[in-house]
């Protein structure tokens, strides 16, 4: 980056012709590996990936310290510049995965970005005056007084995904943080409010897709975001939401039906369609009668 900092990449490249480039964001505590299985799958359809450890996470310096959401953001526009530099004539792509999704609607609404369309995959958005007010308290007193305190969320009896060989291995891998600050909390936690009232004004083309199952972004948020972004006027949104997905949607057992939907949308990225069951459809019935 300008400032000297290194972001280690990861390449899928696209077998034959480049048909399109996504530039890919992980989530919290995760690294660019966790797009592994959607390069692969990406690249035998003419799709090149190429994701990064985020400031923080994975092989960079100063990894389990938050760096700040607006450096997260600076780094995204920052690349996605130089990748549309080398692929002047290709489209180009942003997906965000979790945090990353905060990440690339917080950098929209700051910075025009030269990209042909957005996939949002679960992603982090959560506005704090929808929290709990306890959560809320909590996670202020506990970053202004403790920042350094490290938390593993053992015990809250989460299931981030139904591929238990996948989870596994995450255990096993020693770039995946596997305890939190509460300053790295308290940071992806404003991440999160902020990507929410950014979507009041982020343009575009936006693939969201979401899991039945998600236990990490609860569903009224997430409806929240689709509501938002189906009526910002500048945006033109497919949310698809899947009955058996969890939140590693792109890892998930059913992964499968995820990448194939996401390289269908891309493919088509002039006229892009929902590829899928329509995500307003269940937001409405749980707002609607038992």
């Amino acid at each position: 980056m300008e400032d000297g900092y290194r972001l280690p990449l990861s390449r899928w490249e696209a077998d034959g012709n480049i048909h399109a480039v996504v530039l890919s964001l992980h989530g919290l505590n995760d690294y660019s590996f966790a797009f592994d299985n959607l390069g692969q799958y990406l690249a035998l359809h003419g799709i090149t990936v190429i994701a990064y450890d985020q400031r923080g996470f994975g092989n960079t310096d100063g990894v389990g310290v938050w760096h700040g959401s607006e450096r997260l953001s600076a780094d995204l526009v920052t690349m996605t510049a130089l990748l549309r530099e080398q692929y002047a004539t290709v489209p180009l792509y942003l997906l965000g995965e979790s945090m990353g999704g905060a990440v690339v609607l917080t950098s929209l609404a700051s910075a025009p970005l030269d990209v042909d369309g957005i996939v949002l995959v679960a992603p982090a958005v959560w506005a704090r005056s929808s929290m709990p007010y306890y959560q809320r308290a909590a996670l202020w007193i506990a970053a202004h007084t403790i920042p350094g305190t490290q938390l593993t969320g053992e015990g809250l009896n989460l299931q981030p995904s139904d591929n238990k060989v996948m989870l596994r291995a995450l255990g096993r891998d020693g770039l995946v943080i596997k305890s939190t600050r509460v300053d790295v909390l308290y940071g992806i936690s404003n991440l999160m409010d902020n990507a929410m009232l950014a979507s009041n004004i982020v343009p575009g083309n936006i693939l969201l897709l979401y899991g039945k199952n998600d236990d990490i972004i609860p569903a009224l948020p997430t409806c929240e975001l689709v509501e938002r972004l189906s009526h910002n006027g500048t945006t033109r949104l497919s949310a698809v939401i899947y009955e058996q997905g969890y939140h590693m949607l792109t890892r998930d057992l059913q992964a499968g039906l995820v990448l194939e939907d996401i390289a269908t949308w891309i493919l088509e990225h002039e006229k892009p369609g929902v590829p899928g069951s329509d995500m307003r459809s269940y937001c409405a019935s749980l707002n609607g009668p038992e």
